[in-house]
């Protein structure tokens, strides 16, 4: 009986691998002690699951954002755009100096910017609504929030800007929409109504 439990094993086994058109490739990463470490405490901390996803999220990341391209230290482009890194609190006290009637309107010309920027360097245009996915993706991957489509809204949770008014203006810029905000504190829920 042990016998046939282990050729049965075996053949599901043969067949599992026949059925593979190419082998997994493996890579071995030899890692300083202390970067293990980090990677351990991540994975330990329940921030990540384990190291395999952590690596294809750094890849994600590193593809998406262009890093390749990046000139150190502290030049960094992604196709046209330059990419500075800067706390919220430097956008909020700029936008203490813009007359909050002009919100919408300063959120529409930075959403055309980042429409063209798009298009430009990424070849991801914003107008076209199956696209969308692609570039709320890249709007995650850059910090700007979490983004969500449902049906004929959009929601932003965890804006990295807190102003509705400046929102509005973006998304309409760069999806070349018109929208109404259905709340005025995040999350965010606005209505397309083009």
């Amino acid at each position: 009986m042990l016998r046939d439990i282990s050729v049965k094993a075996r053949s599901a086994g043969e067949s599992i691998v026949s059925s593979k058109e190419k082998p997994v490739k493996r890579t071995t990463i030899i890692l300083e002690e202390e970067e293990r470490n980090f990677i351990d405490s991540l994975i330990e901390e329940g921030r990540e699951p384990g190291i395999k996803p952590l690596i294809s999220k750094m890849l994600d990341v590193y593809r998406s954002m262009m890093i390749y391209d990046w000139k150190y230290p502290g030049e960094y482009y992604c196709g046209i755009s330059r990419v500075a890194f800067t706390n919220v609190e430097f956008i909020d006290t700029m936008l203490q100096y813009i007359p909050k009637e002009k919100w919408r309107e300063a959120g529409q010309r930075i959403g055309e910017a980042a429409r063209v920027s798009l298009e430009a360097s990424l070849d991801l245009e914003s107008t076209k609504r199956e696209r969308w996915p692609d570039v709320l993706k890249r709007l995650r991957v850059q910090g700007f929030g979490d983004f969500y489509l449902r049906d004929k809204y959009i929601i932003v949770r965890t804006p990295f800007v807190s102003k509705c008014e400046v929102w509005s203006g973006f998304l309409e810029g760069l999806f070349g929409l018109h929208l109404e905000a259905k709340t005025s504190t995040p999350p965010f829920v606005f209505e397309i109504v083009d």
